[in-house]
């Protein structure tokens, strides 16, 4: 997938509005998937990302995040945790599957799937620059914000 242009897809988002990939266009975006809206390691990430949010948009980019919630569980999400940016809803996981992040996971000893923590970055024309899979939270978003603004310089 990296260097090559992604396709379109177009998702319910918070706001009561659709997201459509190929609308975003013309900015570079970040894109994190995430297992499940108000969790700890999900809610840590998503604050990062919303502690960075102002840095992002001075380099000319936006951020998204996508899990398999409900647009009413990520609307009490992102209002519980002040965050800037659209959440959006992939409940039949097509683009949690366009992207390969759906994988086999263990939990309390019973394999389950789920999302595996990763983030992707497009650039402006809507090919992926940047990959990340198998997150660990810690830092991920500054290292990723580091990696947008090595794009815009």
């Amino acid at each position: 997938m990296l260097n090559q242009t992604i396709a379109d897809f177009v998702i319910p988002a918070t706001g009561g509005v659709t997201f459509k990939l190929s609308a975003a266009r013309g900015k570079l975006l970040v894109i994190y998937f995430y297992p499940k809206d108000d969790t700890p390691g999900c809610t840590t990430e998503s604050q990062q990302f919303r502690d960075l949010y102002t840095d992002f948009k001075k380099a000319d980019c936006e951020v998204i995040g996508i899990s398999r919630d409900s647009i009413e569980s990520h609307e009490k999400f992102k209002t519980k945790f002040s965050l800037p940016f659209a959440l959006l809803a992939d409940s039949d996981e097509t683009v949690c599957e366009q992207f390969g992040v759906m994988k086999l996971k263990n939990l309390y000893g019973k394999q389950v799937r789920g999302i595996e923590r990763s983030t992707f970055v497009l650039d402006r024309d809507g090919i992926l620059r940047g990959e990340w899979r198998g997150v660990k939270v810690d830092g991920h978003a500054q290292e990723i914000l580091q990696f947008v603004q090595s794009l815009t310089t």
